[in-house]
């Protein structure tokens, strides 16, 4: 095969910019070793909206086949939809053609075997990769697969409206933001089946991205939002990034709510029909949750970052639900998998409940924990990366420390947690305080260390 960038298989999907990096060929390939890897007799591929999606799509499904496969091809639709369809129809994997949040140049693959467990660079992803540098894949079929298409969204609703009491939903005035991607393809279904008023932007889907990337961590791609929820008096915003396997959320004034927050109060809604229940939080997150999951008597567990290691360590622990603080969401009934609406579904009926606005539910949390929000740092080389994560154990030897995801460690009144990337030199620094002030003076402190 043609010589490729080995880069582009990450620790969680292949991505990189299209067609430099990611482009047919290398996407036939890999749906040879994908079907080869699995040894996958049936399965599902469905594609973004980017602009470059429908050839690598093609180019996919094309390998897949050539290699034996059948293939049911799903179309236009998110990561969500090709997970429910996997474990639905109990095929032997699925493939997702997206770069997720990425601008518009990039593009990408997102695996998983069966019932959507997905494939990772420690698992599967990395398999992949060296059957293809080693030009290893095993030879065509004599028969290639067959080709053929499914329905699967108007299922995929049935199933996720099942989280909630759809009668208990008050008549909410909501702005929803679908960054021209996938979740204006979904999210128009969803919410006219809901009694309340939506505003809606950018739902022309749309791989050009003609009004903002889908990607609404970034402050500037939610001002759209943020204007439209404070010029309307909403009660909330709700925005999905490019495969809308995230959504995030801004409250009636148009301030953001950090992921840390939206577990809690996600973990509240679970604990409320099932006492007792298990939820995982990442190592990042704030103490926000396991008080919370404490309060409403159920079992906090800290996880490792990534898809990967929270759907397996739920399993193990039978765990309802867990979150990471970058906006995705695990569920149990969700065949573990993470969702972008399911966790709206579940706030609109915790706020009708509770009787309660999104920023009124969000109060008691604001007012006690104080975090510093994610905050990376580039270094040098990749060997500075190991030297530092040593220097903050050292200077912090008198904390509580554990190294389950670079290294954490615990004071009475503030902790932090540092961790590497798994593509770059740099590292990320996650820290709360128990005040304002405590945060951004041990903020400092850590980041001094840090870039010094």
């Amino acid at each position: 095969m043609q010589p490729f960038d080995p880069g582009v298989f990450k620790a969680y999907d292949v991505r990189g910019l299209y067609p430099d990096q990611i482009n047919e060929p290398l996407a036939s390939e890999i749906g040879r070793g994908f079907v080869a890897h699995l040894g996958a007799r049936r399965i599902a591929v469905s594609r973004d909206m980017r602009l470059s999606s429908p050839s690598i799509a093609a180019a996919f499904i094309q390998g897949a086949r050539a290699q034996g496969a059948d293939v049911i091809d799903l179309g236009l639709l998110g990561t969500d939809q090709l997970y429910f369809a996997v474990a639905r129809d109990d095929l032997d994997g699925g493939a997702q053609i997206t770069a997720s949040h990425n601008p518009g140049q990039y593009n990408g693959i997102k695996l998983v075997g069966r019932r959507a467990l997905p494939l990772s660079g420690d698992a599967g992803i990395s398999d992949i990769r060296d059957m293809l540098l080693a030009d290893a894949v095993p030879a065509p079929a004599e028969q290639p697969g067959g080709l053929s298409g499914a329905e699967v969204l108007e299922d995929y609703l049935e199933h996720i409206l099942g989280f909630i009491d759809v009668d208990a939903i008050r008549p909410f005035s909501l702005v929803l933001d679908a960054g021209s991607g996938i979740a204006g393809v979904v999210a128009p279904p969803l919410f006219d089946r809901l009694p309340c008023q939506t505003q809606r932007l950018c739902f022309e889907v749309d791989g050009s991205f003609p009004n903002h990337e889908a990607n609404p961590l970034i402050e500037e791609n939610r001002r759209d939002l943020v204007e439209a929820v404070t010029a309307s008096s909403a009660d909330a915003g709700i925005a999905w990034d490019g495969d809308a396997d995230r959504c995030f959320f801004v409250d009636g004034e148009g301030e953001f709510i950090s992921g840390d927050f939206i577990t809690a109060l996600l973990a509240e809604a679970f604990l409320r029909k099932a006492p007792g229940a298990t939820v995982l939080y990442d190592v990042r997150a704030s103490y926000a949750v396991k008080d919370t999951v404490a309060a409403h008597g159920g079992r906090a567990l800290m996880n490792r970052v990534g898809h990967a290691f929270f759907k397996t360590r739920m399993k193990e622990e039978n765990s309802v639900f867990g979150g990471e603080v970058t906006g995705h969401y695990y569920f149990r009934e969700n065949f573990y998998a993470d969702n972008g609406f399911i966790p709206a579904l579940l706030i609109l009926e915790l706020m009708s409940v509770r009787g309660q606005t999104l920023r009124e539910l969000l109060a008691p949390l604001r007012e006690r924990y104080f975090i510093s929000g994610e905050i990376n740092t580039a270094l040098e080389d990749q060997g500075m990366v190991g030297e530092k994560i040593e220097a903050l154990a050292t200077k912090y030897a008198d904390g509580h420390q554990y190294r389950m995801d670079g290294i954490s460690v615990e004071y009475p009144t503030w902790h932090f947690n540092v961790r590497p990337s798994n593509t770059e030199p740099l590292l990320r620094l996650n820290l709360e305080g128990s005040t304002p002030d405590e945060m951004a003076e041990r903020r400092d402190e850590v980041l001094e260390l840090i870039q010094g």
